[in-house]
């Protein structure tokens, strides 16, 4: 990888490159301005950037390869542990620190300046990213250092996740209580030149998102998300870092610059589709050819230089052969100014069909279901949403699986790392009986049976990491070595199956 130092890059390309050039004075570091210069209009699209830049880049590129969306290409081993269902106290300790160190400290500084000028739109987007910071954190660890963080203390305990999900929620209701449509928000990425309207939804979408993930194990959860559904407050349109991104070093969106430009002199190729997603949006029988084809595949995955939608398979980059080399495989459709998505409007309405579906509101469900799948096609920009949903229809006697499988289809071409999650919360897809290995054998190239493959489902990844094994998922991430070197309050791992708390 690039490493995280991307993510510097671009928060310094984009302060003097977008329509804030009075932001930054390129010699000042926007972590660490000077004491006269301090305010939020700095520090906020800074904290952004930091956010961003490891959410839409290592958090998307891990969920892919967990998710089952993305394989290792030929000839390359970056991500292959990812691929095999690994992850190393050192591989994340960049993201770790990016989080902690930059994005996090960033808005509980623009936090406590609003709060004491009473900037109130202000506090509620501060408190809306710094939210959404310790979900991606819990979601990842379990535990992580909540209460105790920023307080000085350079040995924080490590909070237990329901308690930092509860206290985060409890800081949005709090932010949302006192922010109004029309206050003023600071400089910004994500919904510039506007008042707090646009984030008080947001905030509203992710309080949503929070809820139904931990709704099996928060006995409050169902009366909140009872509450959120018939306000309807939510977001119409994506929440997405989109419109700020420029083809230029240091100013493309994270993904792209990270796998896609060779800004950065390289020109290698790593992430590939995998052959669980390509198999479930487009389906062939048993002559080969083509019975289904989802409308979003062209706008999730390039065609390979055949033409051809040809996916890899987890744990394995294959040989060198002739056969596949990488213009063999199919590639994420990526461009400099792709979006990073926060939230989309078809992740909302999925929430929604699936507190309905838990009410036994069967209809309500149907409706919501159907609706996050057309809001899906609309995002990619495609039409057929009704081919989609009678290919995959609501089924109501496993609305979890229904569910499940169309929001792990829809996640593919925008949301990887959310992806991951909701496979793990919602436990479908599932694993069928087809092995990775069954696949193909990494002795004989000829071996690559991609036809094998059932649709809709997951599967075991050629020379999974032990500690997982058959049939499982990477449930959490060992603990950051950048925290836990230096941290004597760190707990004990739990082990790599260990759910984190919302998944047990």
């Amino acid at each position: 990888m690039k490493k995280i130092a991307i993510i510097s890059t671009v928060v310094l390309g984009l302060l003097t490159t977008a329509s804030c050039d009075s932001y930054l004075d390129i010699n000042n570091d926007p972590n660490s301005p000077s004491v006269e210069n301090m305010n939020p209009d700095i520090m906020f699209p800074a904290a952004e950037m930091n956010l961003v830049g490891t959410y839409g880049d290592f958090m998307r590129i891990t969920g892919g390869y967990y998710a089952q969306h993305y394989a290792q290409t030929f000839g390359t081993s970056n991500y292959l542990d990812f691929s095999q269902f690994s992850m190393s106290a050192t591989r994340s300790s960049g993201a770790y620190s990016q989080l902690n160190q930059r994005a996090l400290s960033n808005l509980q500084t623009v936090r406590t300046m609003a709060e004491e000028k009473e900037e109130w739109g202000t506090y509620l987007a501060a408190t809306t990213l710094r939210a959404f910071a310790y979900q991606v954190l819990v979601d990842c660890y379990g535990e992580v250092p909540y209460s105790e963080a920023f307080t000085g203390t350079t040995t924080p305990k490590y909070d237990d996740g329901a308690d930092i999900y509860t206290g985060v929620i409890a800081e949005l209701d709090d932010a949302l209580e006192k922010a109004a449509p029309g206050d003023l928000v600071a400089t910004n990425f994500l919904y510039p030149d506007e008042n707090a309207a646009n984030w008080i939804k947001f905030a509203k979408a992710l309080k949503l998102k929070m809820l139904m993930r931990e709704y099996d194990v928060n006995k409050d959860a169902a009366a909140a998300v009872k509450k959120l559904v018939e306000e309807g407050d939510f977001p119409t349109e994506d929440v997405a870092y989109a419109g700020c991104w420029k083809d230029e070093s240091g100013s493309m969106s994270p993904f792209f610059a990270e796998e896609f430009s060779p800004a950065w002199g390289s020109t290698q190729i790593n992430v590939v589709a995998n052959v669980a997603i390509i198999g479930t949006m487009q389906q062939k029988n048993a002559d080969g050819d083509v019975v289904y084809e989802d409308p979003r595949l062209s706008a999730f995955f390039e065609a390979n230089g055949s033409g051809e939608y040809t996916g890899g398979i987890s744990g394995s980059n294959f040989s060198t052969s002739d056969d596949y080399k990488s213009t063999y495989w199919c590639r994420p459709v990526a461009s400099y100014d792709m979006p990073v998505y926060m939230i989309t409007v078809s992740e909302i309405e999925f929430f929604i069909a699936e507190y309905y579906a838990r009410t036994g509101n069967n209809g309500e469900a149907k409706n919501h279901y159907e609706a996050a799948i057309e809001a899906s096609c609309e995002s990619a920009g495609v039409d057929g949403a009704d081919d989609v949903i009678a290919q995959f229809p609501y089924d109501n006697s496993n609305w979890k699986k229904a569910i499940g499988v169309s929001k792990w289809i829809a996640l593919a071409g925008t949301n990887n790392f959310e992806a991951w999650c909701e496979v793990r919360r919602l436990d479908y897809p599932a694993f069928g009986k087809v092995q990775g290995s069954d696949m193909y054998n990494l002795k004989d190239d000829s071996s690559y049976k991609p036809e094998k493959y059932v649709p809709g489902t997951l599967y075991t990844p050629i020379q999974v990491d032990s500690k997982v094994g058959k049939d499982k998922l990477l449930e959490r991430w060992i603990y950051a070595e950048s925290s836990s070197s230096r941290n004597n309050k760190t707990p004990e791992y739990p082990g790599d199956t260990a759910p984190v708390f919302w998944g047990k």
